[in-house]
């Protein structure tokens, strides 16, 4: 898939979606054998982010199948999950409370969450900007956001190796376990993320003070940190 093929707008969100749904029964498999179980790492450095009180409200937006939800939990933050995917909430294994809503229009009140966190879901909206502005408004003055997402490795090696493995490997091994042509999707999509520096500006844009950019895993992955003005 080129960057000419990847949708936009409404027939993006449509995509995504459809494509979520397909791949639901063996999401969580994939992500582990895709990410050589790193994900998991990544997930909980991303909860520590948050920095926030046991007891804390957190919406996790673009759940899917609760991975991040069920980390919240056994750090004693109370989870909101949200998806548009219905097959994916339907596969989601969690006690917190699930709702299928977009993560540009929540049906939270303003200021009425701790802290906001999503994981591997910002290039999969259709506006990142917008996403930014929503979870301002729903999170309290000095609450949280944190977006776990993948990145490209700066060190030139490593970024050649990443993006053979991300771009040759993923699709081969997503289709051998569950759909090549999401699999082809997913690393063809990382052409929505704007640059790191933009990613920053975006998020101090929409509300946040203190943001700042870590990476993880060599650079494969990026966790995007504000805290609400």
């Amino acid at each position: 898939m080129t960057v000419a093929e990847l949708p936009v707008g409404e027939r993006k969100a449509r995509a995504v979606e459809e494509m979520f749904d397909r791949i639901a029964p063996r999401y969580e498999l994939v992500n582990r054998v895709m990410t050589l179980g790193l994900d998991a790492g990544w997930r909980r450095r991303a909860v520590r982010e948050l920095h926030l009180k046991s007891g804390a409200n957190v919406v996790d937006l673009g759940c899917g199948t609760g991975d991040l939800c069920r980390v919240l939990g056994r750090a004693g933050l109370r989870a909101i999950g949200v998806d548009m995917a219905a097959g994916m909430l339907a596969r989601a294994h969690t006690s917190a409370p699930l709702v299928r809503a977009d993560a540009l229009q929540l049906p939270l009140g303003d200021g009425s969450v701790d802290g906001a966190i999503s994981g591997f879901a910002l290039r999969n909206v259709v506006d990142i900007a917008a996403c930014f502005r929503e979870a301002a408004r729903v999170i309290r003055p000095g609450g949280r956001a944190v977006f776990l997402e993948v990145s490209e490795p700066p060190n030139p090696i490593v970024r050649r190796v990443h993006a053979l493995y991300f771009r040759r490997i993923v699709p081969m091994v997503g289709g051998l376990l569950s759909d090549r042509r999401a699999y082809a999707y997913l690393p063809a999509s990382t052409a929505y993320l704007p640059s790191p520096d933009d990613l920053i500006h975006l998020l101090t844009d929409a509300g946040f003070t203190r943001c700042r950019r870590v990476q993880l895993g060599m650079g494969a992955a990026q966790v995007l940190i504000g805290i609400r003005g």
